[in-house]
């Protein structure tokens, strides 16, 4: 080859798949990491090293830590949004909710396996609710997710979130259910999505029960 031949870069799928390779072995490393050492005592440095790239290379995917922490979580949530809008229009706000979040169980887990072993997803979620720092992201990221789940149902209904309390309301319900089945997954020490699903549903099949006027005693 003579100097003034230029090497042809490699096709824009390639490139493409070798990026996302990097991006899937820098979250499997800092979860890793993460779950193995603790979130605060895991650098960006000690994340690149693992994977054997420059701290330069992870700034590209990455903007920080707390966002390679939540990596497989927006995978999740992403998931379960589309799932909500895929739901049959004439379904009622409280069953749409329902329903997604179970359909989306089912296959939330091939999503994030693209990504990252899902034993190490849900280890990683028992260290999100253990780390004081994460914990705090957590519940703002919830919070901004249950505003575009309430806006969602609000479009389906053809409602206006701001002047009818109703969907933020159903929605404020619906999360709380998944919170209160998430803090007892991990206080039993749950390991396994199966577990966690099942408790969820559990928590969620009795919402309009503990919603109404009166209790059957």
């Amino acid at each position: 080859m003579t100097t003034d031949q230029a090497v042809a870069p490699p096709p824009a799928g390639l490139r493409e798949r070798k990026k996302q390779r990097t991006r899937a072995a820098l979250v499997h490393s800092a979860l890793e990491l993460f779950t193995r050492n603790g979130y605060d005592h895991t650098t960006v440095d000690e994340i690149a090293d693992a994977v054997d790239v420059s701290q330069r290379t992870f700034f590209r995917y990455f903007a920080n830590k707390e966002e390679v922490a939540f990596a497989a979580q927006d995978v999740a949530e992403s998931h379960f949004f589309a799932a909500l809008v895929g739901r049959p229009a004439d379904e009622a706000p409280l069953a749409a909710l329902h329903g997604a979040v179970l359909d989306a169980w089912d296959t939330i887990g091939e999503a994030v396996a693209r990504l990252v072993p899902q034993d190490l997803h849900m280890r990683m979620y028992c260290v999100i609710e253990s780390t004081p720092a994460l914990l705090a992201v957590h519940l703002r990221r919830t919070a901004e997710l249950e505003e575009r789940l309430a806006r969602e149902i609000a479009r389906r209904e053809g409602l206006d979130v701001d002047a009818d309390p109703r969907p933020r309301l159903v929605v404020a319900a619906f999360g709380g259910a998944i919170r209160v089945a998430g803090r007892l997954w991990g206080e039993r020490q749950g390991t396994s999505m199966e577990s966690l699903r099942g408790l969820t549903a559990f928590h969620l099949d009795h919402v309009g029960a503990a919603l109404a006027e009166r209790w059957d005693r």
